[in-house]
């Protein structure tokens, strides 16, 4: 990875001035030890009249994985290829961002000890970076960046040059120049943009990823048109972090706004709400109601059939009444995620004994979903195509049969009540249908009878006396052993 730094100046400001701001003498290549390799700072030239920095992130690809452990891009189990076939040592990254936070950090925040003076001063800047990753092309480049007070070029790298009826690559060759930001301006917008334009991070994303977005994009990022996307793409998509970080740009919009300071109008904010009780989420409803389902069955061993992310093995670890909880999804990712949630990695030796997550489609029959006293499908078979849900119905009814099996799906009924909902529409767009209650109750009376279970029916969220709740449960229970139905 390459960044060049090039300014130009007068006897009376020469150009040199910029090994002051960077803290980094302009007769001496340094290197820093990182993460994930070593970064190199030199100037390939130095004069009075036009110097340039530059700085070479050398990846240590073998620290990239190991330093990983299953985390974040390249080392996700279902991205074993791109461990050893990627763009990470020459396309510019997060890595090159939190390269440039390190190596120039004090740069970063505008601190000059030997020349006080210098960091408030605009001087004329080129930067260049010659292979950056840009889903969104050369439009969203400029879209990022020219609000920000530069002149961008953008040139499209192409798949091949031998080859060029193959089109272009995802990647440009940036030239950024301005003559009317700071050095400190120019850093934080690097800082902030490299990621977003890869759309991706080489790290798990934190929740103080948003303090350091805020920091970096303090006097740009509130009044940047692109600021969702960007906010979105830097926190990786992480819906509740960037929600957070939305919130906190707007209070300082309106601080900006009315003159005043944040801390005012967050105080001000919090006192007018304080007092309103904010509703339940209907997921926290949901979790709460199976919760409640599996105490009364008195089920210790609970299967989470099509876990996601693990918010409900999360939930359920917290109670010492259920000694074993096993999470089971298709997808790794989705695994990988609820591994982070419940820091599997860092949980002590007796609770991490009561859980554990592997991959499987509930498609098939499998012997280790065998044996348990309970299974639930919470927000799942929505997800199927309909001809598919038979053999869902055999694996866990018919195959697995725990005593108690708990389902829960949206209650189509429900959906007029949704103002952000337009009229036709599912609740969200990979549910392949949604039932009426007729249809639900159709559905798992008939299942109830085919495989000698009882099935009762319980409302999740506010059961409105029209359309019913926007949640509804079967409570399936074992009445029939499987050998009896057979005889």
């Amino acid at each position: 990875m390459f960044l060049t730094i090039t300014t130009t100046g007068t006897p009376e400001r020469p150009a040199t001035d910029l090994g002051y701001l960077l803290h980094k003498h302009p007769d001496n290549a340094q290197a820093f030890s990182t993460s994930y390799g070593t970064a190199h700072v030199l100037y390939p030239e130095a004069e009075a009249g036009r110097c340039t920095a530059a700085l070479l992130l050398e990846v240590d690809a073998v620290a990239l994985v190991r330093r990983a452990k299953g985390k974040g891009r390249g080392g996700a189990p279902d991205a074993a290829l791109a461990q050893y076939v990627n763009d990470r040592p020459y396309a510019a990254s997060s890595l090159l961002a939190v390269a440039l936070s390190g190596v120039f950090s004090s740069a970063m925040k505008g601190v000059c000890k030997a020349r006080p003076e210098l960091p408030g001063q605009a001087r004329p800047l080129r930067v260049e970076v010659p292979a950056l990753p840009a889903r969104g092309g050369p439009d969203l480049v400029r879209k990022l960046f020219e609000p920000l007070g530069w002149t961008v070029t953008a040139e499209p790298v192409p798949l091949d040059a031998e080859f060029l009826a193959w089109g272009d690559s995802r990647y440009v060759s940036l030239v950024l120049e301005s003559d009317t930001l700071t050095l400190a301006e120019a850093l934080r917008h690097l800082y902030v943009l490299l990621p977003v334009l890869d759309d991706a991070k080489h790290y798990w994303v934190a929740p103080d990823e948003v303090d350091k977005l805020l920091r970096a994009g303090e006097g740009w990022l509130p009044g940047h048109p692109e600021q969702r996307l960007i906010t979105s793409r830097y926190l990786s998509r992480r819906w509740a972090l960037t929600r957070q970080a939305t919130e906190r740009l707007e209070l300082v919009r309106l601080a900006e706004t009315d003159d005043s300071e944040v801390e005012e109008i967050d105080n001000a904010v919090e006192a007018e709400t304080e007092a309103e009780e904010k509703p339940t989420p209907l997921a926290v409803r949901r979790r709460e109601a199976i919760v409640t389902a599996l105490r009364q069955s008195g089920a210790a061993r609970v299967l989470d059939l099509g876990c996601g992310q693990g918010q409900l093995v999360q939930t359920l670890l917290k109670d010492p009444a259920f000694t074993e909880i096993v999470g089971v999804d298709v997808s790794m990712r989705a695994l990988t995620i609820a591994s982070r949630r419940l820091k599997l990695d860092r949980m002590g030796e007796r609770q991490a004994s009561r859980v554990q997550l592997f991959q499987g489609s509930l498609a098939y029959t499998d012997v280790r979903l065998k044996g348990y006293d309970a299974a639930v499908l919470s927000e799942v078979i929505e997800h199927l195509d309909l001809p598919r849900l038979p053999a869902l119905e055999y694996a866990v009814f018919g195959s697995a049969r725990p005593r108690t099996v708990l389902v829960t799906t949206p209650n189509v009924e429900y959906n007029v009540r949704w103002e952000s909902l337009p009229a036709g529409h599912v609740r969200h767009g990979d549910h392949r249908f949604e039932w009426t209650r007729a249809q639900f109750r159709a559905w798992a009376e008939a299942v109830a009878e085919r495989h000698g279970y009882g099935v009762a029916f319980e409302p999740v969220g506010p059961d409105d006396p029209e359309v019913g709740p926007p949640t509804q449960m079967a409570v399936f229970t074992l009445t029939t052993p499987k050998e009896a139905k057979a005889a």
